[in-house]
């Protein structure tokens, strides 16, 4: 089931979101130092959640008017189950939607690529997405080639 998490719930996602991007430690993939993305959140309404107590998340916000994923995390412990594919098909379901992910990490461009995301080139990015992957290299996110990837509602559904 998928659902918006309690407030009391939101501090408990920081674990998935740090075990999940420990998966990327092997590929040589190291995240800077500082807070993570769930943890800068207040507004429960901008993330999903699966499982009492949660496992997986999805943090959503909007850019250029569509919805961005901002995050996708499903603890190590519970991968395979189709948790991460639940939580973006409620994503989806809000319109079109935007991310920014690793190219060639099979957990995220592909994994995408396979669920109706297309990589969006430059020259159709918004300027709000454009400020947003100046930011992310700007913050020492662009460790390894990155995409910006969409899905139309219509797609998929």
């Amino acid at each position: 089931m998928i659902r918006h998490p309690t407030p009391a719930e939101l501090p408990g996602l920081a674990a998935i979101e740090l075990a999940a991007d420990a998966r990327f430690a092997p590929l040589g993939i190291v995240f800077p130092p500082g807070t993570t993305m769930i943890e800068e959140v207040s507004d429960p309404g901008r993330v999903y959640v699966t499982g009492r107590p949660p496992v997986g998340f999805a943090l959503v916000g909007e850019v250029d008017g569509n919805v961005h994923l901002d995050q996708l995390a499903v603890h190590p412990a519970h991968e395979g189950k189709g948790l991460g594919t639940a939580l973006l098909e409620a994503v989806c379901a809000l319109g079109d939607v935007t991310l920014t992910t690793f190219r060639d990490v099979p957990w995220n461009a592909p994994w995408y690529a396979r669920r109706s995301f297309h990589v969006l080139d430059s020259a159709e990015w918004g300027p709000e997405l454009e400020a947003l992957v100046a930011h992310e290299h700007e913050l020492g996110i662009e460790v390894a080639p990155r995409v910006v990837m969409r899905r139309l509602r219509s797609v998929g559904t």
